[in-house]
């Protein structure tokens, strides 16, 4: 019979719970200015993917259903009463992505174009 070495774990580990609060609070200090993700999961004691799944968790969940967003029309330097150029309209989404309009468009593939461009999120 061969000798062979056997470890036996006699201490229990079980998973930590975290409340909302320790996880909003350890996110929030990963999302201030200057900070250093893996500095801020390392002092908390959690893996920098952990403080990722919290911070979409946390803070995606008020970008996913699509709000309005006021609106202000401001005229243009030298307004004339008479355009010179076909009129222009421009929608700067949330993500970054800008959609510009120049003259007439279809209601339809308008509303096709805004659907898709407001799916878009910001590439970091």
């Amino acid at each position: 019979m061969t000798k062979t070495q056997v470890e036996v774990i006699t201490s229990v580990q079980r998973r930590r719970r975290w409340s909302i609060a320790e996880k909003e609070r350890i996110v929030a200090a990963a999302i201030e200015p200057g900070a250093v993700a893996s500095e801020v999961a390392r002092s908390a004691g959690i893996h920098v993917s952990q403080l990722f799944r919290w911070r979409q968790q946390l803070c995606g969940a008020g970008r996913a259903a699509p709000t309005f967003s006021p609106v202000a029309v401001v005229p243009g330097s030298g307004v004339t009463s008479v355009p010179t150029m076909p009129e222009t309209i421009e929608i700067e989404f949330g993500s970054g992505v800008r959609m510009r309009i120049t003259g007439a468009v279809d209601a339809s593939t308008l509303k096709v174009m805004v659907t898709s461009l407001a799916k878009i999120r910001r590439r970091r």
